[in-house]
């Protein structure tokens, strides 16, 4: 099967349980390697409420720099995460978990506090959350996409990107 046609696209209305199960999987994280990190930060469009979105929470683990990532890995191996480079990234690097565990499917990142993947995270989950008209917005656009691209993740995904990056430039914006 084709990489692109792997799984449906699926976008669900906003779920207040989502903040529950973030602040579940932090607490592994943090069991695990809480004394190397700087947070542990909800992002992407489960970490916005009211955001219609693929019901998978998205993870920035955030470190002082990339002094400190060989140590972090290491402790995320012992407890079954595989580290799969930066995906394409800059400022990433993701993680995928190689064990079944109770939560609901999740992305981990660590990344620098100064890392372009990281920043852009907090910038454009942070504008999100003071502008319920972008929430609006986005949300309808991406139950349109997932409709339009429903078994095509990569179309999604790029459909996305121009409404993405234009709210990363109204974060840069003076």
């Amino acid at each position: 099967m084709d990489a692109k046609m792997k799984g449906i696209v699926r976008v669900v209305l906003y779920d207040p349980e989502w903040k529950n199960e973030f602040l579940k999987i932090k607490a592994m994280i943090v069991d695990c390697a809480g004394d190397l990190l700087i947070g542990v930060e909800h992002v992407g469009s489960t970490a916005v409420e009211g955001l219609a979105s693929k019901p998978i929470i998205d993870i920035d683990v955030v470190i002082d720099s990339y002094d400190i990532f060989p140590a972090v890995k290491d402790r995320l191996s012992k407890i079954g995460f595989e580290h799969e480079g930066n995906l394409g990234v800059e400022g990433r690097e993701a993680f995928k978990r190689t064990f079944v565990d109770d939560f609901m499917p999740y992305h981990m990142y660590v990344c620098p506090k100064n890392g372009k993947g990281h920043l852009e995270h907090i910038a454009f989950r942070d504008y999100l959350r003071n502008h319920p008209e972008a929430v609006k917005a986005y949300g309808e656009l991406k139950m349109r996409l997932a409709e339009q691209f429903r078994t095509d993740i990569i179309s999604y995904v790029n459909a996305k990107h121009e409404f993405v990056q234009n709210i990363l430039e109204k974060t840069n914006d003076p």
